[in-house]
């Protein structure tokens, strides 16, 4: 009795299959008309997210970031290096964002992923223009000696919204983030003091006496949003970023303010009031990223 309904649900299901397949777009809408995502999410509701915190040892901070599948590993690296003649008080930020063949079919062994550089570049003007991290923290001898930051941020996996999880990863890496210990050598130079010496006693008097935190000031959040015709959906998938070609990028820090607002191109116009809900929904998304950050570090100290 069962056989004749399995089958013709398996068919069914076949053909729901086939008509995504065929007229993506058509599928979308009939979903978008009745204010509901073929993941079952409402149009405005970001996919869940898990962030985990000291993902790799070897570095001096480190976080994993995942929204919904969209994964990234973020690591920071610091170095000591000479600061420049214009900020000899300060040091500096360096970001790069990686696209490995394996986070996407899209991307090609040998051929770097085009919108890599792109991302890197954002990443970096939000991360300065928030300014989470006073550089003048950075200073270890001024016009002297100071702290490069390498950040390097890996996609495991690109199923959309790739910069807001990049940079998400990027602020739980920088709260993770501890400064080694320094010391000058009998040459005047300055060298990084092995764990495994850390409080000991040392025959140069080390600059740090610990390893140490970074506070951090503004902390940016972003959300990226599609536009199609007078709908607004939050936190797109792969699936519909390539379906539904206009989106917005806002960046907010965690005072509420516009850091910087990203539409590049796209068919549909970006008319004040979208705009304005596009930045009220990043608020209410940076509420939700501030506690899963908080949450995150309080598992790691209590660990």
């Amino acid at each position: 009795m069962g056989t004749p309904d399995t089958a013709g649900d398996w068919s069914s299901e076949m053909e729901v299959d086939a008509f995504r397949r065929l007229f993506p777009l058509r599928y979308y809408e009939r979903h978008l008309s009745e204010s509901i995502r073929p993941d079952a999410r409402p149009l405005k509701k970001a996919r869940d997210t898990i962030v985990s915190l000291g993902a790799v040892a070897s570095s001096d901070g480190s976080a994993l970031a995942k929204i919904g599948s969209t994964t990234m590993l973020a690591a920071i690296k610091m170095e000591v290096m000479t600061p420049s003649v214009d900020s000899p008080d300060e040091g500096s930020i360096a970001v790069e964002f990686h696209m490995p063949p394996i986070c996407s079919p899209v991307v090609r062994p040998g051929r770097p992923a085009e919108v890599a550089p792109v991302i890197s570049k954002q990443l970096l003007d939000s991360l300065l223009s928030s300014g989470i991290i006073d550089l003048k923290e950075l200073s270890l001898i001024k016009g002297k000696a100071a702290w490069m930051a390498y950040l390097d941020i890996y996609c495991l996996d690109a199923d959309g919204a790739l910069f807001d999880a990049a940079l998400l990863s990027a602020v739980a890496a920088f709260s993770h983030l501890r400064i080694p210990v320094v010391s000058l050598n009998d040459e005047g130079r300055m060298v990084m003091v092995s764990k495994e010496l850390e409080g000991e006693k040392l025959d140069k008097e080390p600059v740090d006496k610990e390893r140490r935190k970074i506070s951090l000031k503004s902390i940016p959040f972003s959300l990226t949003c599609i536009l199609h015709k007078n709908y607004i959906l939050a936190d797109p998938t792969f699936e519909e970023e390539s379906i539904m070609e206009t989106f917005i990028t806002v960046v907010l820090n965690s005072s509420g303010q516009l850091v910087s607002l990203y539409k590049p191109g796209g068919p549909v116009l970006a008319h004040t009031s979208a705009i304005q809900e596009c930045v009220a929904l990043t608020r209410q998304r940076m509420k939700e990223l501030q506690e899963i950050i908080d949450e995150a570090i309080s598992t790691m100290e209590i660990d």
